[in-house]
């Protein structure tokens, strides 16, 4: 697997992506954020969209990931969040952050060591951070939110699933 920057927010970076491949698509051809990529044997597998934090500059947001359709639950979300989470900490940010809306971005996020801030953004999103203290009540209160909605049947299954279960460690 390879894992690259594709460009820096100030780089202008654009991404064109399949629609009925990639969930996000759209988001990626803008240039106002920065573009990180999975790619094995030349084939594009996710991305990540990036840029910093309009009020503390110490802070990049991870905006968007996305892993193709038949690539889902094979872990390369998390290690792309990782690796560019690395490279951004080697640009001298002192957090990342995201926000997600659903359990399974939950997950694949705190495998990629990210953690639950215990924040909500106004679209019921759950914010992680990175680094962040692993708290297996932390963990198991941010799937209660996600237990509160309006789920499908994947979501229910995997949230009974984790019940008591403490969080995954970082691959």
């Amino acid at each position: 697997m390879e894992y690259a920057i594709l460009g820096w927010p100030e780089d202008g970076p654009t991404l064109r992506l399949d629609h009925e491949e990639f969930s996000y698509a759209g988001k990626f051809v803008m240039s106002n954020s920065g573009k990180a990529v999975a790619r094995q044997d030349g084939e594009l597998l996710a991305a990540i969209a990036f840029n910093e934090d309009r009020t503390d500059e110490g802070t990049m947001w991870l905006r968007y990931v996305t892993v193709r359709i038949n690539r889902r639950g094979d872990g390369i979300g998390s290690e792309l969040a990782r690796f560019t989470t690395g490279r951004i900490h080697e640009r001298g940010y002192r957090r990342v952050r995201i926000a997600v809306n659903n359990p399974f971005a939950y997950q694949a996020l705190y495998r990629a060591g990210f953690s639950w801030t215990g924040e909500e953004t106004g679209l019921a999103e759950l914010v992680l951070e990175y680094p962040a203290a692993q708290s297996p009540m932390k963990y198991q209160s941010g799937l209660d939110v996600f237990r509160d909605r309006d789920l499908s049947a994947d979501e229910e299954s995997f949230l009974a699933e984790k019940r008591g279960s403490a969080p995954p460690s970082p691959r």
